[in-house]
């Protein structure tokens, strides 16, 4: 096991393989690490990333190490693991979080997202019978105790640095900056409650008129690497002026900012400019605190780069464009022409094709459970 999320996610999933019979080795790489990892099994690397591969490869043949584990495989260190294990014919299984969120946590192997190896092709889904779904319970979102174990990952790591020199996280992880951005997040949080519960209660009770809605990723999200945009912004001035462009002139456009990311980023005034750059006055809306599901139920279509709220729209039934790679991005679920093209008539969603195509991804490479808590369902059951 490589790195996992800021937490106690990994110590408990490796408790679970344990269990289940396996002898599990989990290499720390920073103090944040040590936090939550610590015993028998845990190696330490203290060395640059330039030796890393060497290292891993040393420690595989020493322990007779059968497969990898890890979390975001567009990580440095490990998209240097993944490239050695591939070379040694080892597998590898990526943990991420779930392609059907809330109430998941994707265990893939080979890949995520962009390198996934899900099939693209519909008709590999057509012989497919999907079963009734099992009853689970919700999972909530710990907002909390995400913003808890990422301060105390940071505050540890920067603790122990002398004995990680050569450690470079691949975001920004110094406790201090994190604790202010978060404190400044609660506060937005608060204001745009305030400020967004009028357009909250028009979106649930169906009052905008007909509308298009974009939620936004995280500014520093890997899966922007799967796409052609160097930024969210750049997204966001393409959507907007694509919108003016070709849209009815009776139809919203809705930006909603992702809740992770409300801590570092307010795109406000880029929209206030995009509004009075194409006249859109009381067409273009920016929000943060809404319902999504009842945002996702009533828009005539969802845009995103390739964000896994475009599965939950697909679940509304709700059109979906994609301008990045996707794994549901599939002939049948989501619009195959342009941007300009959606906007004007958004092809319908193939809910039979939906409903097949979740089902696989339920049986092949979804736990229930979140990275946040734990999981309740054996992950060695897709690690095989």
């Amino acid at each position: 096991m490589l790195q996992g999320p800021a937490g106690p996610f990994f110590a408990r999933v490796a408790r679970q393989f344990q269990q289940a019979g396996a002898c599990v080795t989990k290499v720390n790489f920073n103090g944040g690490e040590d936090l939550y990892f610590r015993g028998a099994s845990v190696v330490r690397y203290r060395g640059s990333l330039a030796h890393w591969p060497e290292f891993f490869e040393a420690l595989v043949r020493e322990r007779g190490v059968d497969g990898v584990v890890l979390f975001g495989d567009c990580r440095p260190l490990h998209r240097a693991a993944v490239v050695r294990a591939k070379a040694l014919g080892l597998p590898v299984f990526v943990f991420e979080e779930g392609y059907l969120r809330p109430d998941f946590v994707t265990l893939e192997r080979d890949g995520v997202n962009g390198h996934s190896p899900i099939p693209r092709d519909p008709d590999f889904f057509s012989q497919i019978t999907p079963a009734p779904e099992a009853s689970r319970a919700p999972i909530s979102h710990a907002f909390l105790k995400s913003a808890l174990h990422t301060v105390a990952y940071a505050t540890a790591a920067a603790a122990l640095r002398p004995l990680y020199p050569h450690y470079r996280h691949h975001r920004d992880i110094r406790p201090l900056p994190q604790a202010a951005l978060w404190a400044r997040g609660a506060m937005r949080r608060a204001v745009h409650t305030m400020r967004d519960r009028e357009l909250g209660r028009r979106l649930e009770t169906r009052e905008l008129g007909p509308y298009f809605f974009v939620p936004l990723q995280v500014h520093l999200d890997s899966q922007l690497g799967h796409s052609g945009y160097a930024s969210i912004e750049d997204f966001i001035r393409e959507v907007v002026q694509t919108f003016a462009e070709h849209a009815p002139p009776d139809h919203a456009l809705v930006l909603k900012l992702h809740p992770m990311d409300r801590a570092y980023r307010d795109y406000g005034e880029l929209v206030s400019e995009l509004t009075r750059r194409h006249a859109l006055r009381g067409r273009l809306h920016y929000v943060d605190v809404v319902n999504l599901p009842a945002a996702l139920r009533g828009a005539v279509g969802t845009v995103v780069i390739n964000s896994t709220v475009g599965l939950s729209s697909l679940t509304h039934g709700t059109p979906v464009k994609c301008l990045g790679t996707a794994v549901y991005d599939l002939p049948g679920l989501t619009h195959q022409g342009s941007l300009a093209t959606f906007f004007r008539e958004p092809e319908p969603v193939d809910r039979a094709l939906y409903k097949r195509f979740r089902h696989w991804l339920l049986q092949t490479n979804q736990l229930h459970g979140s990275v946040w808590s734990r999981l309740h369902e054996d992950p060695s059951r897709l690690v095989r």
